[in-house]
């Protein structure tokens, strides 16, 4: 498919030597400054999240978690599970008893240990030729020095006043005289600059041992929380192996449980049920087809997917192509089914793409779930914190009750894709819950209609909040009355689904072709 070049819009990028691709500009130009430097795929990347965290701060931070991919040729994928767990102390009857039925994401009892700090030294050291030092400059000279908020940022921020104004050290780090900056307003962060020179010197250990830490245990302790320094001291991350499954020729990777990867792979399996190419890409009949399959993914995902510790189903039996076919049948093409029912999405978060001049591909998400996460942010150090055990539920005996140093279902996915047994695309769709409806939706477009990155990324989204379709808005008026005609109920979304990131190597003429979704601010950026 040849973008019309009479449209607005943005063609792929293409480079020889090294791509990029992220939601934030000064993002993607650290990490080519890296490459260009010597660094590698990874080390580019840890530097991109890096200014990420202080460009997007309600986007993803290093309060958060971490997940990463990494493909090196001649060797097997690596994966990096880099999401954190509740304290030792947690039990569900501490808020059963309080009468809460769910946790909610400005709760103090919706704080984990925050994992992306030590998953950023997992990857530099298994993956990467510098240390902190080199790939937090960039990060730390912009909260120094200052950063100009980008256009979505400013927009994002300006909807989360209320959230950042309910702490008083939030506000002080966040809001200016009560209010959000505007696009073009320069912000710096002076506290989280020291936090994460702390990092450069002294490691990862700084972030989980001493100060920062304590800093962390003092802030949420005053809310009524239960974490500890000995909960936050203890947290490592684990290399995992990923999973996959084969759409139409594409091995699909993501990875496993606690994530919701799993939930894109048995979508794409329900979907490789149906000729999904000879359907119009933004018609209402591929549209139906898609909210009911992920429907049925989503439901197995709130079902299943879990700590993977306590998971009573394997990944092995979700990803069964019996499982698929039985799940596939259980769909009319012609009018909503009553199928288990849908989930609430939310989140923010960032994800980088990256492949550098040896075609190491690494994809890397980190986030603090909602926009601007939990709202609880350390006085001292300046450290936002994330909201992932609002991910548990506390039904008794489900795999994802909150417990004691347990993991939430989580929503951020990094993937991969390969053909013929080598990397053909690093990718990944942001967006919260959507994301693993995002991850099936771009490999459809590319598989099933011919589509470049950048068409694949830009095609507009739908997904589901309760029961009810939310359309962006371009999918046209007259869809929108056939999918009501099926059955369902559609309205217009007021914000985009998410975004994304993609990267695909041209082995044949050793080019590399980027993509970066619009819905953000970022770019695609090669050398």
């Amino acid at each position: 498919m040849t973008r019309d070049f009479h449209a607005p819009g943005r063609s792929v990028a293409y480079a020889a030597g090294g791509m990029v691709a992220t939601s934030h500009p000064l993002a993607s130009l650290a990490a080519v400054e890296i490459m260009r430097a010597g660094g590698t795929a990874a080390d580019a990347a840890v530097a991109a999240m890096a200014v990420a965290c202080v460009g997007e701060p309600g986007m993803t931070g290093i309060g958060g978690d971490c997940f990463c991919l990494v493909a090196r040729p001649g060797q097997p994928i690596w994966g990096y599970n880099g999401s954190g767990r509740t304290g030792a102390a947690m039990r569900p009857e501490i808020l059963i008893e309080q009468g809460l039925k769910e946790i909610a994401t400005d709760s103090v009892h919706a704080v984990t240990v925050p994992g992306a700090i030590e998953a950023w030294d997992a990857i530099l050291s298994k993956h990467g030729r510098f240390g902190f030092d080199r790939v937090l400059a960039p990060a730390i000279d912009a909260a120094e020095r200052g950063i100009p908020v980008q256009p979505r940022v400013a927009l994002d921020w300006s909807l989360a006043v209320q959230k950042l104004a309910k702490h008083a050290a939030t506000a002080k780090h966040f809001l200016i005289d009560g209010r959000a900056p505007n696009a073009g307003d320069i912000v710096r962060f002076p506290a989280l600059a020291r936090t994460m020179r702390a990092i450069a010197k002294d490691g990862a250990r700084a972030f989980y041992e001493g100060e920062i830490a304590d800093d962390i245990v003092a802030t949420l302790a005053s809310l009524g929380g239960v974490l500890t320094a000995k909960d936050i001291a203890a947290h490592r991350g684990d290399e995992v192996k990923p999973i996959s499954t084969n759409y139409r020729g594409l091995e699909v990777v993501e990875l496993p449980p606690n994530g919701q990867g799993v939930a894109a792979l048995v979508l794409l399996n329900i979907l490789e049920h149906f000729d999904m190419s000879k359907l119009d890409a933004n018609g209402a009949e591929r549209i139906h087809l898609l909210i009911e399959a992920a429907r049925l993914a989503y439901g197995m995902r709130n079902t299943n997917v879990a700590d993977p510790r306590f998971m009573t189903e394997t990944v092995e039996a979700l990803l069964d192509r019996g499982f698929a076919a039985k799940l596939a049948g259980m769909i009319d093409r012609t009018q909503r089914s009553n199928f288990p029912k849908a989930i609430k999405p939310m989140g923010s978060t960032v994800l980088v793409c990256v492949v550098d001049k040896d075609r190491n591909a690494v994809t890397m998400i980190n986030s603090l779930f909602s926009s601007f996460g939990s709202g609880i942010a350390t006085d001292r150090t300046g450290v936002l914190l994330h909201h992932r055990g609002s991910g548990f539920n506390l039904t008794p005996g489900h795999p994802n009750c909150i417990g004691p140093t347990k993991r939430p279902m989580h929503t951020i996915i990094p993937a991969l894709a390969l053909r013929d047994g080598r990397v053909d695309m690093a990718f990944g769709v942001m967006g919260g819950a959507y994301q693993a409806m995002g991850h099936a939706h771009v490999i459809s477009n590319i598989v099933d209609h011919g589509m470049d990155l950048q068409t694949a990324l830009d095609w507009p989204r739908v997904f589901f909040e309760g029961e009810r379709i939310e359309v962006e808005n371009g999918v046209s008026d007259d869809v929108m009355r056939a999918l009501r005609a099926m059955g369902h109920e559609v309205a217009r979304r007021k914000l985009p689904h998410g975004g994304g990131q993609a990267i695909r190597i041209d082995w044949e003429r050793g080019v590399l072709i980027g993509a970066s979704d619009p819905r953000k601010d970022g770019i695609a950026l090669g050398y």
